[in-house]
């Protein structure tokens, strides 16, 4: 049997739209037909769960057929000890990833700090998924930049992360991960630092190795649909007339289901 494709959104910090992108994933791949699995690993927050609960309730007070999930919510392991702490949580991976394996594709949701299960699912995955918000704020998550000239110094804290993790990928399998670094909730406002930031990480790209796409761009209609579970692809279904900010909407999503199954060579990082 075909082993799934396992996406996971990862980074080290919220609010940059991990969880949106992950149910949009969820929901265009059950509606091309895939069978999905779906992990909430940042289960005490639990934003991605509770989109899908909110979804249920939809379902239940519409009628509407929509399509669901094998959703899985994951918590640490509360052992006091650390070191067995991690492999309880390592091992929890690897049970929840065996019981979503009938499935085409498993999207996992990661939170905005580092931890064992976060650890070990970016080590699983075949397609890593960082969406970063248009600033140098989030971009100090990625790399140490300094001065005016924006020089790059060094990996930063995450990036040195996926990079233990690819290697233990490589050592357990052979496999490899491809790191997409998503722009995300792009905006019109301050251009010059929009391009200065896609500069930095263009350089970066192709330093420690990652492919660079452009995510959403920020639209209330993501913040409205959390509320009843929805996505821009359940609103026809739903009755709801398409806007053209909609249609874009879908347009982005479109896209990066596309670059995620791209045949573009995977980039190495330079020595």
């Amino acid at each position: 049997m075909a082993q799934p494709k396992i996406i996971v959104l990862g980074n080290e910090k919220g609010g940059t739209g991990k969880s949106t992108v992950s149910m949009h994933l969820v929901v265009s791949y059950l509606a091309s037909g895939h069978k999905v699995g779906s992990i909430d690993v940042d289960a005490r927050q639990g934003t991605l769960t509770r989109y899908l609960e909110n979804r249920s309730k939809t379902i239940a007070s519409s009628g509407k057929a929509l399509p669901m999930p094998k959703h899985r919510s994951l918590h640490t392991s509360k052992n006091t000890d650390h070191g067995q702490a991690e492999k309880e949580d390592y091992a929890l991976v690897a049970e929840t990833l065996q019981a979503l394996e009938d499935c085409d594709v498993i999207i996992a949701d990661t939170p905005g700090n580092n931890t064992s299960l976060s650890e070990a699912l970016h080590t699983r995955a075949d397609t890593l998924i960082t969406p970063i918000n248009d600033s140098f704020i989030d971009l100090d998550m990625l790399v140490r930049v300094e001065g005016e000239a924006h020089e790059i110094l060094r990996p930063s804290v995450y990036a040195e992360m996926v990079w233990e993790q690819r290697k233990k990928r490589a050592l357990r399998d052979r496999g490899s991960i491809d790191w997409i670094v998503l722009r995300n909730r792009l905006t019109m406002i301050n251009a010059h630092n929009k391009g200065e930031v896609g500069r930095v990480l263009q350089a970066l790209s192709k330093r420690i190795g990652f492919r660079l796409g452009e995510g959403f761009c920020e639209r209330v209609i993501f913040k409205e649909l959390f509320l009843s579970g929805l996505t821009v692809l359940d609103l026809e279904q739903m009755g709801t007339p398409l806007k053209i900010s909609h249609i874009a909407a879908r347009q982005e999503l479109k896209t990066l289901v596309t670059m995620i199954h791209s045949e573009e060579k995977k980039p190495s990082p330079s020595s």
